[in-house]
């Protein structure tokens, strides 16, 4: 009896007299996001992605660029064009939850099924695990050039780590530092980071310009930085302008995937639309910027381009004056700032939601978060910064994987269905819902994602194991799997849809959740756990609830009409 009521302490909030099964889908962070937390307004969409641009990662990649042979200019194009065209991608994948207040693993149900979303969610869960130790290792290399400033002594700390560490006690004591300082930012809810997203959004900018500047000001100016020549001509600069692109695609796959978890939050579905297709590329275009100047840089300072910005502000404390050191410790304290916030949104929040959907009766999505924080300790992120062509492999490897799950999802919401969902069937098990396909899996979901990994497999398998060699074609199908993994994911979704059509496949395009005025497994479960007697919620208040909502009026024939805001 003691073991039962220990279990039920520890299991998630969820409505009583639920089935397991129900249970599994119906959790409280996996239902509709209740009006009370919609509360990101446009304002709120523009300072999230001017805050999460800012970021090291962002500099990071951009800098890779130079370090790969490019010069700042043709740097940049990459950068304009990949983020450019990755702002389309993120709002269409969004539009579910911006419209239904529904989070990305509940969207997912609706192209893969109830239950055959658990393996793109599990993909994506175990993504934001591992990025969330790459984010840290980041901020634990902040928090050590922080340290060093103010304590210069700090890294001379006796290294006990072994040679195959390929780092340092230093290093690892101010990682693990950076990790306890995260706890904390994993406990406020998604609906109450806004704000401190907007702090981000001011603190990220000052301390990048302030760099900036800096970087520009020790290597003599802009003419030392803007007149180094690229390393790389001919069909190797193409293929290599081609990769950096990609590089910007593979850096926002994770947020692209779980776009709806944001947009969810949305006070209107057009608050999640013009500010993310604008904010978004300007942000990081500004930021990349940034970063292709820093590293240029850093050839004039110290004879070679180092593509790890937290490495270069290292680097300048060797024999740092006292000015030098004080002007580090607000720059290194700003970005640690800026890489909490970034993993949180990026990170702790995707995996909380994932991890639910995964593990909904014990965990929630701070409890999700803070696995994902337990996995990040537990991994070694620091090997993927041993170079720049490691770090962008690693990008690449994941993003194809990615962008298998998001092509058919955008076919399934805007080609297939077109607009038409069933709220209630997400979260139902029962054969006649729509989202139920075979057993709880959506066979053409899985057909389409095994297509699109497969045109890219080759070169996946050649960037995890160099020895096993393919051809150049074959690579160059892989440096465009944003294209290739989701163009051809989405196409092969959208004609197995053509041939054996899905339960709610629709040829007018309509926002509606078809469900409408139908009681919830949730509400319908609440209402029999009441005391015998007790009356039933209303009909008429339930669609005043909805109308609220969703925007949905009744017309005079009981159809349900949505009323777009976007």
């Amino acid at each position: 009896m003691r073991a039962r009521q220990i279990i039920r302490k520890l299991e998630s909030n969820h409505v009583e007299g639920l089935s397991h099964k129900e249970m599994f889908l119906a959790t409280e962070d996996l239902l509709p996001v209740t009006d009370d937390k919609k509360t990101w307004d446009a304002w709120n969409f523009v300072g999230f992605w001017v805050a999460d641009s800012f970021n090291l990662n962002t500099f990071t990649i951009a800098a890779s660029m130079i370090s790969a042979g490019l010069n700042w200019w043709q740097a940049f194009l990459c950068v304009i064009i990949g983020y450019s065209l990755v702002g389309p991608l993120l709002v269409l994948n969004a539009r579910p939850g911006a419209i239904h207040g529904i989070v990305f693993p509940a969207v997912c149900r609706t192209t893969f099924g109830l239950f055959g979303s658990l393996w793109p969610v599990f993909n994506r869960a175990g993504m934001a695990c591992i990025w969330w130790g790459v984010q840290a290792w980041l901020g634990g290399e902040c928090v050590y050039v922080l340290l060093r400033a103010i304590w210069p002594s700090f890294a001379h700390i006796k290294n006990t780590m072994p040679a195959s560490s390929e780092t340092t006690t230093a290093f690892v004591v101010a990682f693990i530092l950076y990790w306890l300082l995260s706890l904390p930012t994993i406990w406020v809810p998604i609906h109450k980071l806004r704000w401190l997203f907007m702090a981000k959004a001011i603190v990220g900018p000052i301390v990048g310009f302030t760099l900036f500047g800096w970087s520009i000001h020790r290597a003599g100016g802009v003419g030392p930085v803007f007149n180094q020549p690229a390393t790389l001509s001919g069909s190797k600069l193409g293929w290599q302008m081609v990769i950096s692109i990609s590089s910007c695609f593979n850096n926002m796959f994770t947020l692209i995937t779980n776009a709806p978890d944001f947009a969810s939050r949305a006070k209107t579905p057009s608050a999640a639309v013009w500010p993310q297709i604008i904010a978004m590329p300007i942000g990081f275009s500004i930021t990349s910027f940034l970063g292709i100047v820093i590293c240029s840089a850093s050839q004039v300072q110290f004879g070679a381009p180092i593509w790890d910005v937290v490495k270069i502000m290292d680097t300048m404390l060797d024999d740092a004056t006292s000015s030098t050191r004080a002007g580090l410790v607000f720059i290194a304290a700003g970005f640690i700032y800026v890489q909490l916030m970034l993993n949180v949104a990026a990170n702790s929040v995707s995996a909380g939601c994932d991890l639910t959907a995964l593990f909904p009766r014990f965990l929630s999505i701070r409890r999700g978060g803070y696995v994902a924080a337990l996995i990040g300790l537990c991994m070694n992120p620091w090997l993927l910064y041993k170079s720049s062509a490691t770090f962008g492999n690693y990008l690449g490897a994941y993003g194809v994987l990615l962008s298998c799950i998001a092509g058919p999802m955008i076919a399934d919401y805007w080609l297939v269905r077109r607009g038409h969902v069933r709220v209630n069937d997400l979260y139902s098990t029962s054969k006649d819902g729509w989202y139920w396909y075979t057993a709880g899996i959506n066979w053409r979901g899985y057909a389409a994602y095994i297509c699109g990994f497969a045109v890219n497999a080759p070169g996946f398998i050649n960037t995890l194991k160099p020895n096993i060699e393919v051809s150049d074609s074959l690579k160059r199908i892989y440096y465009l799997s944003w294209v290739t993994g989701t163009g051809i994911s989405a196409l092969v979704y959208y004609l197995l849809c053509k041939l054996f059509p899905p339960p709610g496949m629709n040829r007018h395009f309509e926002e509606i959740d078809e469900s409408y005025g139908e009681a919830r497994v949730d509400e319908l479960a609440a209402a029999a756990s009441k005391e015998s007697g007790s009356a039933s919620p209303g009909v008429g208040s339930y669609e005043e609830k909805e109308k609220e909502r969703f925007g949905y009026v009744r017309g005079d024939n009981g159809n349900s009409v949505t009323v777009l805001e976007a």
